[in-house]
């Protein structure tokens, strides 16, 4: 018997969206400013490599707000927080900077809006994810968690008719649309978010690999298991046809067993994942066999977002440059962009 042509399909858009890399440069360039070491709120971004990495120069990752020292800067990460998170700083005179993505600020933004014209908000989100937490912060009282299409008969709200649905951003699309539909079937003058929630980068990975997954033998998806987008890319590809699929950090994690009998494989990865890391995969594959690699373009992106306004009025005091990218050299070097 002949062996079957190996081959790889490589999504296109795929890895670092335009917050985590806000979110991861803010990282770099408050230790370049201030120094270490520099506190960060949470994981800056949901990345086991990314995170390793920024602690490696100096960055002290913690849970809660009070376990920075009085006076010191803290980071929040980019999936946001409560309004109370920022009160608990301003009482321990911490210096803060917010590198919250400023897709989920919208969020935020719209629940505040709802919430100031007394309306029931369902938010569609994952209980205890760390930009949930945040987004109910806002609006506690007005707010209620719908965890997905099964949790839709729980809900209740005070008037039918003033009732409106937001998402957390990194959700599945399939599944939050039905999680609407179930909603809207329950409360028929269910009113949507005045723009969709669910991020430009979560909708394109998963497009990619909606468009992959039914010539896919083995989808690995490059991401770390409290990658909530990760997560999503995986069930995204076993239900538009993928064999098998999985999530891993790092190649040397990729079961050789996994390719018995694979021709195709799919390789994407989350949103917070540097290249780095997907070239580790490819690097792994093609050493088995897997050399002939073909892009799957599901859309082009562009967007890049400011840093946030303390690090640019220092970086401008101290005469810095602002660029969002480090140049080859140190990309080569082990960079995180």
């Amino acid at each position: 018997m002949t062996e079957p042509t190996k081959r790889v399909l490589l999504a296109a858009p795929r890895g670092y969206c335009a917050g985590v890399d806000r979110a991861v440069v803010t990282v770099e360039k408050a230790l370049e400013l201030y120094g270490p070491p520099v506190y960060v709120r949470k994981q800056i971004v949901h990345n086991k490599h990314v995170v390793t990495t920024l602690e490696k120069r100096g960055a002290i990752f913690v849970e809660e707000t009070d376990e920075v020292p009085e006076g010191a800067t803290v980071i929040f990460s980019a999936h946001g927080v409560a309004p109370v998170v920022h009160e608990e700083a301003k009482a321990l005179s911490l210096k803060t900077i917010d590198a919250t993505c400023p897709l989920v600020t919208k969020v935020h933004r719209e629940a505040l809006r709802f919430a100031g014209d007394d309306y029931d908000i369902l938010l569609i989100g994952h209980e205890g994810h760390e930009e949930v937490v945040g987004t109910s912060g806002e609006a506690p009282e007005h707010i209620t968690l719908v965890d997905g299409p099964d949790d839709v008969p729980n809900v209740e709200v005070r008037d039918a008719d003033k009732v409106v649905w937001l998402s957390q951003t990194t959700l599945s699309v399939d599944e939050t649309m039905e999680t609407v539909r179930r909603l809207r079937d329950k409360f028929p003058n269910l009113q949507d978010p005045p723009s969709d929630d669910i991020c430009y980068a979560t909708q394109n990975r998963q497009l990619a690999v909606k468009q992959m997954a039914p010539s896919t033998d083995l989808m690995i998806v490059v991401g770390s298991r409290n990658s909530s987008n990760s997560v999503r890319l995986v069930e995204v590809a076993l239900e538009h046809g993928a064999r098998d699929g999985h999530l891993v950090d790092y190649a040397d994690e990729i079961d050789e067993a996994w390719l018995d009998g694979v021709s195709t494989v799919g390789v994407t990865s989350g949103a917070s994942v540097p290249e780095i890391l997907v070239k580790g995969v490819l690097d792994y594959l093609a050493e088995r066999g897997y050399e002939d690699v073909s892009p799957v373009v599901a859309a082009e992106e562009s967007l890049m977002f400011s840093l946030p306004n303390e690090i640019r009025r220092d970086l401008k005091a101290a005469g810095l440059s602002d660029k969002m990218r480090h140049d080859a050299a140190f990309a080569e070097a082990g960079s995180l962009h």
